[in-house]
């Protein structure tokens, strides 16, 4: 069940276009470093976790349930682009694997930690259960393939798949520019 726009406006959030929707079962962390375009919907069990770097969602964004977006450092996501479901974006994890210590609770002369901005460009897709990793692009009209994790950037229009990730094809181009520019004329949202 979708929240009222009187509900999604008393969450706080730095910005909030026309034709938000956000589940009542989203949670929703640091609403004041987050900002929606609009119509960007945002599915049940999703969780939205700003940190001092933001979130940021631009127009007709789609977060599917269960995605989780872990924005530390800050995740910006372009027009027409979407996380799948039980996806997760991060742009801060703790690098355990030298003999630091891993969780909140400890001291952060006991950790290391790595940060750095995500950007999901205009029109990318993250396919479900896929985990992108901090300081990663995923270039204009990308994807990426379900259950894969993303430990590096993505050129524009390619379509990668896997762990390790490889290039499985490419996206067209001038499909989804037309797509894009069909909806812009219409003048319908």
């Amino acid at each position: 069940m979708f929240l009222p726009r009187d509900e999604v406006l008393a969450l706080g959030l730095a910005e909030v276009g026309r034709d938000v929707l956000i589940d009542s079962a989203a949670v929703i962390m640091g609403a004041g470093a987050i900002r929606i375009g609009d119509h960007t919907r945002i599915d049940a069990h999703s969780i939205l976790s700003a940190g001092s770097g933001g979130i940021d969602l631009g127009r007709h964004v789609h977060v599917a349930a269960a995605a989780h977006l872990w924005g530390a450092a800050g995740i910006r996501m372009g027009n027409f682009a979407a996380v799948s479901a039980r996806a997760s974006v991060y742009s801060a994890t703790d690098d355990y694997a030298e003999g630091y210590l891993s969780n909140p609770t400890v001291p952060d002369t006991l950790r290391k930690v790595t940060s750095a901005p995500v950007e999901i460009a205009d029109m990318a897709v993250v396919g479900c259960g896929s985990v992108v990793m901090p300081g990663v692009r995923l270039g204009t009209g990308s994807a990426v393939g379900a259950l894969s994790l993303v430990a590096r950037s993505v050129p524009d229009y390619a379509f990668v798949a896997g762990n390790p990730l490889r290039g499985v094809g490419q996206r067209s181009r001038e499909r989804l520019a037309d797509l894009v520019r069909r909806h812009d004329v219409s003048g319908c949202c």
